[in-house]
């Protein structure tokens, strides 16, 4: 089985390889190779940054975008989103300007707003994952997060609470985002990405 951690120079890849090793991946490439993408088995898209820069440097790997069109919406392969990886699935992102994202999901991505001033911008450190419909993936528990925007549109599997609801995993059929960091999550990141190297949707 072929992972792929795409590699588009906007995402802390190291560690979430080495979090994906110990929960028992064996055949991981990181890649920037869209002809990999297009056979891989499972695919994992990494982000950190502003959203923006993410959407543009994804969009600039030739034929990256297109491969996961085809591998992930038309093949059906199990894909996962992390931070800014989750929020690239919107349609726009409103940060520093409204920028389209890949439309996999009908939403936008814009900054946090909580409803307590005294909570501050970005989320940062613990905080609980609150499932709102069934997922094999998503469980109760706590997460680590580190964002200032976050999304809010459809398909929502996931909340957590900064003095108010935040988003904190997306999916539908195939695909699953999570605003949270796995890779930075201790046990409860391990035991979900040992989820998703099993997950046959």
């Amino acid at each position: 089985m072929t992972l792929a951690l795409i590699d588009y120079g906007a995402g802390n890849l190291h560690s979430v390889a080495n979090a994906l090793k110990a929960a028992g991946a064996s055949d991981i490439v990181i890649t920037a190779d869209a002809d990999v993408v297009a056979h891989a088995d499972r695919i994992v898209l990494p982000g950190v940054g502003a959203f923006a820069a993410c959407a543009s440097a994804l969009r600039a790997v030739p034929g990256m975008v297109e491969a996961m069109e085809r591998r992930v919406r038309g093949d059906g392969v199990p894909f996962l989103g992390i931070c800014v990886g989750m929020q690239l699935l919107a349609e726009t992102g409103e940060e520093f300007g409204v920028h389209p994202g890949l439309g996999w999901v009908a939403g936008s991505v814009r900054r946090l707003t909580p409803a307590d001033p005294a909570a501050k911008v970005p989320h940062m450190g613990w905080n609980d994952v609150v499932p709102v419909v069934a997922h094999p993936l998503i469980v109760p528990g706590e997460a680590y997060f580190l964002h200032s925007y976050a999304f809010e549109g459809a398909d929502v599997v996931a909340t957590s609470d900064h003095a108010g609801p935040v988003v904190a995993a997306i999916g539908r059929d195939n695909i699953l985002g999570v605003q949270f960091h796995p890779e930075k999550s201790q046990v409860y990141g391990l035991a979900f990405l040992r989820r998703f190297l099993t997950w046959a949707p």
